[in-house]
């Protein structure tokens, strides 16, 4: 292949590339909507409530009956459900809980007042978002620089470090200093994360070396190939089906579930358990985040255990 076929293929190649990655960040974002979202309803019109909402849309929504308004509470705040419609008290009232998902609290909220009848529904925050993001702006925003910054941190140590010991030490002081420096930003400065500094300064560390060590692994066990292959999963899968602006149970299926086994959707759902649920629905994203941080390791070693090519030895030269 001369030099101008070259180009032209490599023009096709970006040009592909471009595309898939327009799919991959627009068609989740046109097609939000419940899908088998956990909702909770209690109180005496409890089943008249199930069953309008099966009406309304029999895969939207899975129902949970729980005893009374009590129950509704503690299924949300353990993260069992993101809403419930109650009807204790005879009129139907709407729980929410904004920091799990405004965007599911939005939708919870109109779904039930057309469901009520009434267009002006009682509705309670019961776990609300913080003051400073009361929509998740910042939040939702907040995930994609830290990939980001991983996968910066994994390239530059893929081709600035030789040896796997040096990468290692280098992972683990990128972790540290990334989970530092990002929560004085976010926490700090934005103030967009109520909670302990050192707990998510900590979360914030492992998404850094976990992302970074994916990268740098799969450099030092293949090659540069490894890099694009770490920067398109986490980037073009992770990053749009981190569910972070919204909730994985409003992505297209099964697309929000393969994004939680990733690090960006773990990464965001850690932060919302940890930050306003008291850790509740925390240990699955902490266990991906941890499995993703064994398999930088494990391709490290792997790497490091690789036979190197040796180089040519240089022909003697006539005297």
């Amino acid at each position: 292949m001369n030099a101008m076929s070259r180009a032209v293929a490599v023009g096709l190649l970006a040009a592909l590339v471009q595309a898939v990655m327009l799919i991959a960040f627009a068609w989740p974002a046109t097609n939000i909507g419940p899908r088998d979202l956990p909702v909770a309803v209690s109180g005496p019109a409890a089943g008249t409530v199930a069953g309008k909402l099966a009406e309304h849309d029999r895969e939207a929504f899975e129902v949970t009956t729980v005893a009374d308004e009590a129950a509704a509470r503690t299924a949300i705040e353990h993260r069992d459900a993101y809403g419930a419609i109650v009807t204790d008290s005879g009129q139907p009232r709407v729980l929410v809980a904004s920091a799990a998902s405004p965007v599911v609290a939005q939708q919870l909220t109109a779904i039930a007042q057309q469901l009520s009848g009434a267009p002006a529904a009682p509705v309670q925050d019961v776990v609300p978002a913080d003051p400073d993001d009361p929509r998740g702006t910042g939040f939702g925003t907040m995930v994609l620089p830290l990939v980001m910054a991983g996968l910066a941190g994994g390239v530059l140590l893929s081709l600035l470090v030789t040896t796997v010991g040096g990468r290692l030490v280098g992972l683990v002081s990128f972790g540290i200093a990334a989970g530092l420096l990002s929560m004085a930003v976010v926490q700090g400065w934005l103030q967009l994360l109520p909670g302990s500094f050192l707990t998510l300064a900590s979360i914030a560390g492992l998404v850094s070396f976990a992302v970074a060590g994916a990268v740098a692994g799969l450099a030092t066990l293949i090659g540069p190939p490894g890099i694009g292959i770490g920067a398109l999963v986490m980037l073009l899968i992770g990053n749009p089906f981190s569910a972070a602006t919204s909730a994985p149970e409003l992505l297209p299926k099964p697309w929000g579930a393969i994004g939680q086994l990733l690090p960006p959707g773990a990464a965001a759902t850690l932060f919302r358990s940890v930050a306003f649920f008291d850790g509740n629905g925390a240990a699955a994203p902490l266990i991906t985040l941890l499995c993703w941080s064994a398999f930088a390791l494990l391709l490290l070693g792997l790497g490091a255990l690789r036979p190197r090519r040796q180089a040519p030895a240089a022909e003697p030269v006539a005297a």
